[in-house]
């Protein structure tokens, strides 16, 4: 919003009643504007405030879900692998690596098989 400064009174006001209408007119103009600036102002940090509501149910939304498929895969998956899973997230270099070496042993036996003429 631009800072609008008050009109320069000059003399002793208008020399007569057609400056006067004039003056009342520009007057008129910039208080319409100010007053649309403002209403766009009050409109955007209305909006603003709507979206951070939004945001905020969609991140409770997002936890709820999170947390019921987290019980789902918890009561539905056998403990071992529930067991392995847990330790993998713990500690994930070991799962990276280990799953890069079953990806190498896989590839290998690929190539082998394409090498030796079968598909």
């Amino acid at each position: 919003m631009t800072h609008r400064t008050a009109p320069e009174v000059t003399g002793g006001g208008a020399k007569g009643p057609d400056e006067l209408r004039q003056q009342l007119e520009h007057a008129r103009g910039r208080l319409g504007r100010t007053v649309e600036e403002l209403a766009d102002k009050a409109h955007l940090k209305t909006r603003a405030a709507d979206l951070k509501d939004k945001a905020g149910a969609m991140t409770v939304q997002l936890r709820s879900s999170a947390s019921k498929a987290g019980h789902t895969v918890e009561h539905n998956v056998p403990r071992p692998v529930a067991n392995v899973v847990q330790a993998g997230l713990r500690h994930p270099r070991p799962v990276v690596v280990a799953g890069a070496a079953a990806g190498a042993v896989v590839a290998a036996g690929l190539l082998r098989r394409r090498h030796n003429g079968h598909h």
